[in-house]
C-alpha cells in the first residue's frame, strides 16, 4: 500500500540545509520514491502554519520508505537537514 511522507520544516540555517538539498534527489531516486510537492509558501486555509517548508513524497509501501530513510546514504545526508532545520516528518498510510 502506498505511503506518503509529509515533512513540515522550519529552516534556520540555509547553508546547512543547502548541503542537504544538493544531493537529496541523487539519494532519493534510488529508493522508488516520488517527490510530489515542495512549497515554502503554502496557504493555510484553516489553522496556523508556522513551518517554512512543506515536502510531500510517496513510496510504494512502508518497506520502500524504510529502505530509503534508514539507508546509510540518507542517514548521513540527513545530518545536514538536522543541522539546518527542525520540524516533523510524518508517515501516512494511503488508502487501499
Amino acid at each position: 500500500m502506498t505511503v506518503f511522507v509529509v515533512g513540515q520544516l522550519s529552516i534556520f540555517d540555509r547553508e546547512s540545509y543547502g548541503r542537504y538539498e544538493a544531493t537529496f534527489m541523487e539519494v532519493f531516486q534510488k529508493y522508488q520514491g516520488s517527490l510530489l510537492a515542495v512549497d515554502e509558501a503554502p496557504k493555510a486555509v484553516e489553522g496556523e502554519w508556522t513551518a517554512t517548508r512543506i515536502v510531500l513524497v510517496s513510496f510504494p509501501d512502508e518497506d520502500a520508505f524504510n529502505a530509503w530513510f534508514r539507508s546509510p546514504e540518507y542517514v548521513e545526508l540527513a545530518k545536514h537537514r538536522h543541522a539546518g532545520s527542525n520540524g516533523s516528518i510524518l508517515l501516512v498510510q494511503g488508502l487501499s
